[in-house]
């Protein structure tokens, strides 16, 4: 955990985290359409989560970017529910505590906007980020909410803040 933190993204990170998230995706033999991988705003993250009630977290291991996750309003979706999305890590970061502290950082700023629950779309093969969702209080939903355009998750889950 020596030189790392987590922090907002900035515009130098685009293309680090881009990079990351969907060699991710491809590493856990993700669709690349219907997915956050096919997702236009993957290379501008920042200017992205620069608006009202967004944010947008990195793991930054000294000066290389090694995860990421952040909360927005969920789209096409009336109601006060925000999403976590990209949530991604390299190898590197993960079974260390660094999934557990972004929840928590995600989860806080989340409340802080006023939102009243927390949306998220996953796969099925995720066990791992399944496991730590259900952890922090997320809970299993029947179908989706929203339209986020990630047609090919088929996991629903919801936390009350």
């Amino acid at each position: 955990m020596d030189n790392i933190i987590i922090r907002e993204i900035k515009p130098e990170d685009n293309e680090q985290i881009a990079k990351v998230i969907r060699s991710v995706l491809v590493e856990f033999g993700v669709p690349k359409v219907g997915t956050a991988y096919a997702d236009k705003s993957l290379d501008i993250m920042a200017s992205t989560y620069n608006k009202d009630k967004a944010a947008y977290y990195v793991i930054d291991k000294g000066g290389k970017i090694i995860g990421g996750a952040g909360v927005a309003q969920l789209d096409n979706y009336e109601g006060n529910v925000c999403e976590l999305q990209k949530m991604y890590f390299m190898p590197e970061a993960r079974g260390i505590g660094l999934g557990s502290a972004m929840m928590t950082k995600c989860l806080e700023k989340a409340k802080s906007f006023g939102f009243e629950k927390c949306y998220l779309e996953t796969m099925p093969y995720m066990g791992d980020a399944r496991k730590l969702y259900a952890k922090v209080g997320f809970e299993p939903l029947d179908g989706p909410l929203g339209d986020t355009g990630h047609y090919s998750c088929n996991v629903w889950m919801i936390k009350t803040l």
